[in-house]
C-alpha cells in the first residue's frame, strides 16, 4: 500500500455528521478515520485493510466501521479469519 498526496485532491467527510468520525477519499481509495487514528482502508481494487491494533478499538468505533464496511463485526471477524480482509498497522509513521 502506497502512500502519495503531493499535488492530489484529498476530499473529507463526515461519516453521519459524527464530529470525530471521518470518511478521507484520496486517490488510492478510502479511509476511515476514528478521532486521529486510523481504522480502515479500502483501495481502488476494493482489497480492505483494517489497522491490526485499532480496528476493534471501542464500540463507537466499531459502530462506524460497520458503516464504513457495510457489514456487522462478526463478518468482518470472519473475512479477517479467511483473509479476505488484511490487517496491517495503518498507523505507522514513516519519515520523510
Amino acid at each position: 500500500m502506497k502512500r502519495r498526496y503531493f499535488n492530489e485532491t484529498i476530499k473529507v467527510h463526515n461519516i453521519n455528521e459524527r464530529p470525530n468520525q471521518f470518511l478521507i477519499v484520496t486517490p488510492e481509495g478510502h479511509y476511515f478515520q476514528s478521532y486521529k487514528t486510523l481504522i480502515a482502508f479500502r483501495d481502488n481494487d476494493n482489497q480492505v485493510w483494517l489497522d491490526e491494533n485499532h480496528w476493534d478499538y471501542s464500540t463507537t468505533t466499531g459502530k462506524y466501521r460497520n458503516i464504513f464496511l457495510n457489514e456487522n463485526k462478526k463478518l468482518t471477524q470472519k473475512k479477517i479469519d479467511h483473509s479476505i480482509y488484511l490487517l496491517a498497522d495503518l498507523n505507522k509513521r514513516s519519515l520523510i
